[in-house]
């Protein structure tokens, strides 16, 4: 599913310099933000870290996004120009896994997110972050779909094409190669 090797043993200041690079490069994500603000709540959440490394290893980009400046909650983000490589070809969640008999995929969205103490974006989050970043222009991602679209058997999943951003429904047991998943974290 990636490339990274998980089981590795993790280098936090290695990922710290590669989160204050991204940080760097983008500031109109995060415009009324500092690093050394950001850093110490992040260094005193440890599961936090741990979870930014699963994001960083499977290809998410993930950068601090700030969704709602009144409340001051900030959010990691996968900021990656495509759906995250190292987690695409999933199905929606466990009983879309379950229910696959044929040709199963190697696991699930939501599965896989809850594990890594992380949360599938909602579509209002995929889109708020689309209007300060454009990205998933050739591939899609999973977007957290409402019990009463999922007790029926679909998951809703977005893009951006034609300069615009589409909300889509599929079978939650579908799987793409061009279909992943975006996550986030409150920090």
């Amino acid at each position: 599913m990636t490339s990274h090797n998980l089981d590795q043993p993790l280098d936090d200041q290695e990922l710290f310099t590669q989160l204050q690079q991204r940080f760097e490069q983008h500031v109109l994500r995060h415009p009324y933000l500092k690093w050394s603000e950001v850093l110490p709540k992040l260094q005193a959440q440890p599961e936090k870290i741990q979870s930014l490394h699963w994001m960083e290893q499977t290809g998410g980009e993930p950068d601090l996004i700030q969704f709602q400046q009144n409340n001051n909650e900030y959010y990691f983000v996968d900021c990656a120009e495509e759906s995250p490589k190292g987690r695409r070809s999933l199905c929606y969640d466990a009983d879309a896994l379950a229910a696959r008999k044929q040709n199963p995929p190697q696991d699930s969205a939501v599965h896989l997110a809850q594990k890594m103490g992380t949360i599938l974006l909602t579509e209002q989050q995929y889109r708020e972050l689309q209007q300060i970043v454009n990205f998933d222009q050739k591939t899609s991602s999973w977007v957290y779909t409402p019990e009463a679209i999922r007790a029926l058997g679909g998951a809703l999943f977005c893009d951006r094409r034609y300069g615009q951003v589409f909300t889509y429904h599929n079978g939650a047991e579908s799987y793409y190669a061009a279909r992943g998943f975006r996550v986030g974290i409150k920090l």
